[in-house]
Protein backbone atom coordinates (compact mmCIF):
# COMPACT_ATOMS: atom_id res chain seq x y z
CA UNK A 1 0.00 0.00 0.00
CA UNK A 2 1.66 3.51 -1.25
CA UNK A 3 0.21 6.17 0.53
CA UNK A 4 3.18 8.63 -0.40
CA UNK A 5 3.82 8.71 3.36
CA UNK A 6 6.68 6.54 5.13
CA UNK A 7 5.22 4.04 7.29
CA UNK A 8 4.63 5.04 11.27
CA UNK A 9 7.67 3.72 12.93
CA UNK A 10 6.98 0.53 15.12
CA UNK A 11 6.52 2.11 18.42
CA UNK A 12 3.76 4.02 16.88
CA UNK A 13 1.66 1.93 15.24
CA UNK A 14 2.24 -0.53 18.21
CA UNK A 15 1.07 2.32 20.50
CA UNK A 16 -1.86 3.15 18.45
CA UNK A 17 -2.78 -0.51 18.19
CA UNK A 18 -3.12 -1.14 21.41
CA UNK A 19 -5.17 1.90 22.14
CA UNK A 20 -7.44 0.63 19.46
CA UNK A 21 -7.86 -2.36 21.64
CA UNK A 22 -10.07 -1.00 24.03
CA UNK A 23 -12.44 -0.67 20.93
CA UNK A 24 -11.96 -3.79 19.97
CA UNK A 25 -16.05 -5.01 20.70
CA UNK A 26 -16.64 -2.07 18.02
CA UNK A 27 -14.05 -2.02 15.83
CA UNK A 28 -13.39 -5.63 13.67
CA UNK A 29 -9.60 -7.05 14.97
CA UNK A 30 -8.79 -7.53 11.18
CA UNK A 31 -9.20 -3.57 10.80
CA UNK A 32 -6.90 -2.52 13.99
CA UNK A 33 -3.48 -2.85 12.41
CA UNK A 34 -4.89 -0.99 9.09
CA UNK A 35 -6.52 1.82 10.75
CA UNK A 36 -3.33 2.02 13.27
CA UNK A 37 -1.16 2.77 10.36
CA UNK A 38 -3.19 5.78 8.59
CA UNK A 39 -4.96 7.40 11.64
CA UNK A 40 -2.85 9.80 13.69
CA UNK A 41 -2.57 9.74 17.70
CA UNK A 42 -5.37 12.64 17.30
CA UNK A 43 -7.87 10.60 15.41
CA UNK A 44 -7.25 7.51 17.65
CA UNK A 45 -7.69 10.10 20.65
CA UNK A 46 -10.92 10.77 19.19
CA UNK A 47 -12.03 7.85 18.39
CA UNK A 48 -11.87 6.97 22.23
CA UNK A 49 -13.14 10.01 23.51
CA UNK A 50 -16.55 9.33 21.43
CA UNK A 51 -16.39 5.69 22.76
CA UNK A 52 -16.45 6.90 26.38
CA UNK A 53 -18.90 9.96 25.60
CA UNK A 54 -21.37 7.01 24.93
CA UNK A 55 -21.86 6.46 20.88
CA UNK A 56 -23.78 4.17 19.57
CA UNK A 57 -21.64 1.18 18.28
CA UNK A 58 -22.69 1.31 14.85
CA UNK A 59 -22.37 5.32 14.82
CA UNK A 60 -18.68 4.59 16.44
CA UNK A 61 -18.39 2.17 13.67
CA UNK A 62 -19.20 3.87 10.91
CA UNK A 63 -16.86 7.20 12.23
CA UNK A 64 -13.77 4.69 12.15
CA UNK A 65 -14.20 3.40 9.00
CA UNK A 66 -14.80 6.72 7.69
CA UNK A 67 -12.43 8.45 9.38
CA UNK A 68 -9.89 5.10 8.27
CA UNK A 69 -11.01 6.05 4.24
CA UNK A 70 -10.42 9.97 4.59
CA UNK A 71 -6.88 9.91 6.10
CA UNK A 72 -6.18 7.45 3.81
CA UNK A 73 -7.34 8.93 0.96
CA UNK A 74 -6.18 12.61 1.72
CA UNK A 75 -2.33 10.49 2.18
CA UNK A 76 -2.92 9.56 -1.42
CA UNK A 77 -4.50 12.69 -2.82
CA UNK A 78 -2.09 15.19 -1.33
CA UNK A 79 0.47 13.57 0.62
CA UNK A 80 -0.68 14.66 3.98
CA UNK A 81 -2.69 13.92 6.74
CA UNK A 82 -6.30 15.33 6.94
CA UNK A 83 -5.67 18.51 8.36
CA UNK A 84 -8.04 19.63 11.50
CA UNK A 85 -10.25 21.65 10.34
CA UNK A 86 -9.85 21.06 6.62
CA UNK A 87 -10.06 23.95 4.11
CA UNK A 88 -13.03 24.18 1.69
CA UNK A 89 -10.59 23.46 -1.23
CA UNK A 90 -10.04 20.15 -0.14
CA UNK A 91 -13.65 19.06 0.47
CA UNK A 92 -14.44 20.42 -3.22
CA UNK A 93 -11.42 18.32 -3.97
CA UNK A 94 -13.10 15.46 -1.83
CA UNK A 95 -16.63 15.65 -3.50
CA UNK A 96 -14.31 16.38 -7.13
CA UNK A 97 -12.79 12.66 -7.19
CA UNK A 98 -15.87 11.18 -5.68
CA UNK A 99 -18.71 12.27 -7.72
CA UNK A 100 -17.98 12.71 -11.44
CA UNK A 101 -19.31 12.23 -14.78
CA UNK A 102 -18.82 9.19 -16.78
CA UNK A 103 -18.81 10.39 -20.28
CA UNK A 104 -16.58 13.53 -19.79
CA UNK A 105 -13.99 11.04 -18.13
CA UNK A 106 -13.86 8.88 -21.36
CA UNK A 107 -12.41 12.23 -23.09
CA UNK A 108 -10.76 14.16 -20.06
CA UNK A 109 -8.40 11.03 -18.36
CA UNK A 110 -8.01 14.57 -15.74
CA UNK A 111 -11.42 14.39 -15.08
CA UNK A 112 -12.53 12.79 -11.76
CA UNK A 113 -10.00 10.69 -9.43
CA UNK A 114 -6.52 10.50 -10.57
CA UNK A 115 -5.52 7.12 -11.25
CA UNK A 116 -2.60 7.25 -8.82
CA UNK A 117 -4.94 7.87 -6.19
CA UNK A 118 -7.55 5.17 -7.34
CA UNK A 119 -4.38 2.61 -7.50
CA UNK A 120 -3.32 3.36 -4.02
CA UNK A 121 -6.47 3.02 -2.32
CA UNK A 122 -7.13 0.05 -4.47
CA UNK A 123 -4.39 -1.50 -2.89
CA UNK A 124 -5.37 -0.24 0.62
CA UNK A 125 -8.69 -2.50 -0.52
CA UNK A 126 -10.39 0.89 0.39
CA UNK A 127 -11.45 1.43 -2.76
CA UNK A 128 -13.77 -1.19 -4.90
CA UNK A 129 -15.55 0.83 -7.81
CA UNK A 130 -14.75 2.14 -11.00
CA UNK A 131 -17.04 4.41 -11.49
CA UNK A 132 -18.46 7.86 -9.60
CA UNK A 133 -19.48 7.11 -5.74
CA UNK A 134 -22.95 6.99 -4.80
CA UNK A 135 -23.76 10.27 -3.91
CA UNK A 136 -25.23 8.68 -0.07
CA UNK A 137 -21.75 7.70 0.71
CA UNK A 138 -20.00 10.89 -0.14
CA UNK A 139 -22.99 12.69 1.98
CA UNK A 140 -21.79 10.63 4.98
CA UNK A 141 -18.57 10.38 4.70
CA UNK A 142 -18.60 14.03 4.86
CA UNK A 143 -21.37 13.79 7.36
CA UNK A 144 -18.85 12.15 9.47
CA UNK A 145 -15.94 14.31 8.95
CA UNK A 146 -17.80 17.06 9.76
CA UNK A 147 -18.66 15.18 13.25
CA UNK A 148 -15.02 14.63 13.72
CA UNK A 149 -14.35 17.85 13.30
CA UNK A 150 -16.88 19.44 15.60
CA UNK A 151 -15.98 16.80 18.36
CA UNK A 152 -12.59 18.49 18.59
CA UNK A 153 -13.41 21.60 19.53
CA UNK A 154 -12.90 22.98 15.56
CA UNK A 155 -15.58 24.67 13.17
CA UNK A 156 -15.44 23.48 9.70
CA UNK A 157 -16.70 25.00 6.02
CA UNK A 158 -18.84 21.80 5.40
CA UNK A 159 -21.69 24.68 5.21
CA UNK A 160 -20.06 26.96 3.09
CA UNK A 161 -22.13 28.05 -0.56
CA UNK A 162 -19.32 26.67 -2.71
CA UNK A 163 -18.97 23.17 -1.01
CA UNK A 164 -22.75 22.69 -1.18
CA UNK A 165 -22.75 23.99 -4.76
CA UNK A 166 -20.07 21.77 -5.75
CA UNK A 167 -21.58 18.63 -4.30
CA UNK A 168 -25.42 19.55 -6.15
CA UNK A 169 -23.75 19.97 -9.26
CA UNK A 170 -21.62 16.68 -9.07
CA UNK A 171 -24.16 14.82 -8.01
CA UNK A 172 -26.41 15.83 -10.63
CA UNK A 173 -23.25 15.18 -13.48
CA UNK A 174 -22.28 11.42 -11.82
CA UNK A 175 -26.32 10.41 -12.45
CA UNK A 176 -26.01 7.93 -10.53
CA UNK A 177 -29.50 6.13 -9.36
CA UNK A 178 -30.37 5.58 -5.67
CA UNK A 179 -30.25 1.52 -4.81
CA UNK A 180 -31.94 -0.28 -1.84
CA UNK A 181 -30.00 -1.45 0.50
CA UNK A 182 -31.81 -5.10 -0.49
CA UNK A 183 -32.69 -5.63 -4.02
CA UNK A 184 -35.23 -7.59 -3.33
CA UNK A 185 -37.35 -7.56 0.20
CA UNK A 186 -37.66 -10.47 2.36
CA UNK A 187 -41.74 -10.44 2.39
CA UNK A 188 -44.27 -13.24 3.96
CA UNK A 189 -44.20 -15.44 1.31
CA UNK A 190 -40.63 -15.71 0.45
CA UNK A 191 -40.17 -15.81 4.49
CA UNK A 192 -42.32 -19.11 4.24
CA UNK A 193 -39.99 -20.32 2.08
CA UNK A 194 -36.98 -20.00 4.44
CA UNK A 195 -38.43 -21.01 7.71
CA UNK A 196 -39.18 -24.23 5.70
CA UNK A 197 -35.73 -24.83 5.15
CA UNK A 198 -35.12 -24.16 8.54
CA UNK A 199 -37.36 -26.65 9.54
CA UNK A 200 -34.54 -28.96 10.30
CA UNK A 201 -33.97 -30.76 14.11
CA UNK A 202 -29.99 -29.37 13.87
CA UNK A 203 -29.10 -26.55 16.31
CA UNK A 204 -28.30 -24.29 13.79
CA UNK A 205 -32.03 -25.06 11.82
CA UNK A 206 -33.50 -24.32 15.07
CA UNK A 207 -31.41 -20.85 15.38
CA UNK A 208 -31.81 -19.68 11.78
CA UNK A 209 -35.63 -20.04 12.13
CA UNK A 210 -35.67 -18.28 15.41
CA UNK A 211 -33.88 -15.57 14.15
CA UNK A 212 -35.01 -15.33 10.27
CA UNK A 213 -38.83 -14.63 12.32
CA UNK A 214 -37.82 -13.11 14.98
CA UNK A 215 -36.17 -10.23 12.96
CA UNK A 216 -39.17 -10.05 10.98
CA UNK A 217 -42.28 -10.04 12.98
CA UNK A 218 -40.31 -7.57 15.66
CA UNK A 219 -40.78 -4.83 12.71
CA UNK A 220 -38.38 -5.93 10.77
CA UNK A 221 -35.12 -5.39 13.02
CA UNK A 222 -31.67 -3.92 11.91
CA UNK A 223 -28.88 -6.73 11.51
CA UNK A 224 -26.96 -4.97 14.27
CA UNK A 225 -30.15 -5.02 16.67
CA UNK A 226 -30.45 -8.74 16.18
CA UNK A 227 -26.60 -9.26 16.63
CA UNK A 228 -26.66 -7.76 19.79
CA UNK A 229 -30.08 -8.57 21.65
CA UNK A 230 -30.00 -10.06 24.80
CA UNK A 231 -31.71 -12.20 26.95
CA UNK A 232 -31.92 -9.71 29.58
CA UNK A 233 -34.38 -7.52 26.79
CA UNK A 234 -36.75 -10.11 26.14
CA UNK A 235 -39.50 -9.85 28.75
CA UNK A 236 -42.52 -12.26 29.30
CA UNK A 237 -46.14 -10.31 28.48
CA UNK A 238 -49.89 -11.82 29.11
CA UNK A 239 -50.94 -13.42 26.74
CA UNK A 240 -53.07 -11.44 24.24
CA UNK A 241 -56.68 -12.21 21.84
CA UNK A 242 -56.31 -13.89 18.93
CA UNK A 243 -58.56 -11.60 17.14
CA UNK A 244 -58.55 -7.89 19.21
CA UNK A 245 -62.43 -7.70 18.76
CA UNK A 246 -63.09 -10.88 20.70
CA UNK A 247 -60.94 -9.95 23.64
CA UNK A 248 -62.40 -13.25 25.17
CA UNK A 249 -61.67 -15.50 22.91
CA UNK A 250 -58.59 -17.66 21.75
CA UNK A 251 -55.08 -16.68 23.66
CA UNK A 252 -51.72 -15.83 22.19
CA UNK A 253 -48.55 -15.86 23.58
CA UNK A 254 -46.62 -12.67 23.65
CA UNK A 255 -42.89 -11.15 24.32
CA UNK A 256 -41.85 -7.51 24.33
CA UNK A 257 -38.25 -7.02 23.42
CA UNK A 258 -37.11 -4.03 24.89
CA UNK A 259 -34.91 -2.05 22.46
CA UNK A 260 -32.25 0.15 24.08
CA UNK A 261 -30.05 2.21 22.08
CA UNK A 262 -30.79 1.57 18.66
CA UNK A 263 -29.98 3.69 15.16
CA UNK A 264 -33.01 5.89 16.52
CA UNK A 265 -33.49 5.18 19.94
CA UNK A 266 -31.22 6.48 22.72
CA UNK A 267 -30.08 3.53 25.42
CA UNK A 268 -32.30 5.01 28.34
CA UNK A 269 -35.44 5.06 25.91
CA UNK A 270 -38.57 3.03 26.88
CA UNK A 271 -39.08 1.49 23.27
CA UNK A 272 -40.47 -1.63 22.64
CA UNK A 273 -41.60 -4.01 20.03
CA UNK A 274 -43.79 -6.94 20.72
CA UNK A 275 -43.76 -10.93 19.25
CA UNK A 276 -47.09 -12.26 19.56
CA UNK A 277 -47.78 -15.82 18.55
CA UNK A 278 -45.50 -18.15 16.13
CA UNK A 279 -42.48 -16.18 16.89
CA UNK A 280 -42.98 -16.56 20.41
CA UNK A 281 -42.67 -19.97 19.84
CA UNK A 282 -39.52 -20.10 17.67
CA UNK A 283 -37.67 -17.55 19.81
CA UNK A 284 -38.30 -19.46 23.49
CA UNK A 285 -37.41 -22.94 21.53
CA UNK A 286 -34.43 -21.69 20.70
CA UNK A 287 -33.32 -20.38 23.91
CA UNK A 288 -34.77 -23.33 25.84
CA UNK A 289 -32.92 -25.73 23.02
CA UNK A 290 -29.61 -23.62 23.56
CA UNK A 291 -29.83 -23.39 27.12
CA UNK A 292 -29.54 -19.95 27.32
CA UNK A 293 -30.90 -17.76 30.05
CA UNK A 294 -28.65 -14.86 30.09
CA UNK A 295 -26.57 -12.95 27.82
CA UNK A 296 -26.67 -13.10 24.08
CA UNK A 297 -29.40 -14.30 22.20
CA UNK A 298 -28.06 -15.25 19.07
CA UNK A 299 -24.44 -16.95 19.30
CA UNK A 300 -22.47 -18.32 16.95
CA UNK A 301 -22.34 -22.10 16.26
CA UNK A 302 -19.19 -24.56 14.85
CA UNK A 303 -19.06 -27.04 12.29
CA UNK A 304 -19.54 -29.88 15.33
CA UNK A 305 -22.97 -28.12 16.61
CA UNK A 306 -21.50 -26.84 19.64
CA UNK A 307 -22.79 -23.60 20.71
CA UNK A 308 -20.56 -20.50 21.34
CA UNK A 309 -20.61 -17.96 23.87
CA UNK A 310 -19.66 -14.64 21.91
CA UNK A 311 -22.84 -13.20 20.01
CA UNK A 312 -23.02 -13.56 16.38
CA UNK A 313 -21.86 -10.55 14.27
CA UNK A 314 -24.27 -8.65 12.23
CA UNK A 315 -22.37 -9.38 9.10
CA UNK A 316 -22.73 -13.37 10.36
CA UNK A 317 -26.56 -12.39 10.90
CA UNK A 318 -26.11 -10.81 6.98
CA UNK A 319 -24.63 -14.18 5.58
CA UNK A 320 -26.92 -16.78 7.39
CA UNK A 321 -30.15 -15.33 5.57
CA UNK A 322 -27.93 -15.57 2.07
CA UNK A 323 -27.10 -18.62 3.25
CA UNK A 324 -31.07 -19.60 3.40
CA UNK A 325 -31.70 -17.64 0.86
CA UNK A 326 -29.30 -19.81 -1.65
CA UNK A 327 -30.52 -23.08 0.02
CA UNK A 328 -34.33 -22.04 -1.04
CA UNK A 329 -33.19 -21.35 -4.18
CA UNK A 330 -32.81 -18.12 -4.75
CA UNK A 331 -30.46 -15.26 -5.39
CA UNK A 332 -28.82 -14.24 -2.68
CA UNK A 333 -27.11 -11.28 -4.69
CA UNK A 334 -30.70 -9.81 -4.35
CA UNK A 335 -31.09 -10.45 -0.89
CA UNK A 336 -29.57 -9.13 2.17
CA UNK A 337 -30.68 -8.56 5.76
CA UNK A 338 -32.06 -5.25 5.42
CA UNK A 339 -34.86 -6.95 2.79
CA UNK A 340 -36.41 -8.74 6.49
CA UNK A 341 -36.38 -4.94 7.61
CA UNK A 342 -38.33 -3.33 4.16
CA UNK A 343 -39.84 -7.13 3.67
CA UNK A 344 -41.67 -5.87 7.03
CA UNK A 345 -42.88 -3.25 5.59
CA UNK A 346 -43.83 -4.15 2.23
CA UNK A 347 -45.93 -6.67 3.62
CA UNK A 348 -48.01 -4.71 6.40
CA UNK A 349 -48.69 -2.20 3.43
CA UNK A 350 -50.01 -5.28 1.45
CA UNK A 351 -52.34 -6.36 4.08
CA UNK A 352 -53.61 -2.74 4.37
CA UNK A 353 -52.32 -2.21 7.94
CA UNK A 354 -51.96 1.52 8.99
CA UNK A 355 -48.38 3.07 8.11
CA UNK A 356 -48.76 4.73 11.81
CA UNK A 357 -49.25 1.37 13.22
CA UNK A 358 -46.88 -0.66 11.60
CA UNK A 359 -43.87 2.34 12.70
CA UNK A 360 -44.84 1.32 15.86
CA UNK A 361 -43.60 -1.83 15.20
CA UNK A 362 -40.84 -1.11 12.37
CA UNK A 363 -39.39 1.83 14.79
CA UNK A 364 -39.12 4.21 11.95
CA UNK A 365 -38.84 7.56 12.46
CA UNK A 366 -39.22 9.47 9.45
CA UNK A 367 -42.76 8.96 7.47
CA UNK A 368 -41.26 9.79 4.36
CA UNK A 369 -38.78 6.57 4.70
CA UNK A 370 -41.21 4.23 6.01
CA UNK A 371 -44.02 5.32 3.63
CA UNK A 372 -41.86 4.41 0.07
CA UNK A 373 -42.22 0.56 1.01
CA UNK A 374 -45.83 1.72 1.01
CA UNK A 375 -46.04 3.51 -1.95
CA UNK A 376 -43.89 0.38 -3.79
CA UNK A 377 -46.24 -1.90 -2.63
CA UNK A 378 -49.41 0.17 -4.05
CA UNK A 379 -47.88 0.85 -7.28
CA UNK A 380 -46.95 -3.19 -8.04
CA UNK A 381 -50.27 -4.30 -7.03
CA UNK A 382 -52.19 -1.30 -8.31
CA UNK A 383 -54.33 -1.08 -11.60
CA UNK A 384 -51.97 1.61 -12.75
CA UNK A 385 -49.30 0.20 -14.67
CA UNK A 386 -51.66 -2.94 -15.54
CA UNK A 387 -53.17 -0.72 -18.77
CA UNK A 388 -52.23 -2.90 -21.50
CA UNK A 389 -51.64 -7.12 -19.66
Amino acid sequence: MDLRLPKPVPDQKLRRAEALDALESVLPFDRRDFLAEILTDDDVATLRHLAKEGIGENSLRALASDLGYLEAWSLAATGFSLPWPAPEALLIKFVAHHLWDPAKRETDVSHGMPEDVTAALKSAKLLRVDGPHAPNTVRRRLSSWSTLTKWRGLRGKFNAPGLQSAIKLAVRASARPRGRKSKKAVTADILTTLLNICAGDRLVDVRDGALLITAFASGGRRRSEIASLRFEQIVEEEPVPTDPKAPGGKKLPCLSIRLGRTKTTQADSDAFVLLVGRPVLALKGWLERAGIREGAVFRGIDRWGNLKKRALTPQAVNLILKRRIAEAGFDPMAFSAHGLRSGYLTETARRGIPLPEAMQQSQHRSVQQASNYYNDAERTLGRAARIIV
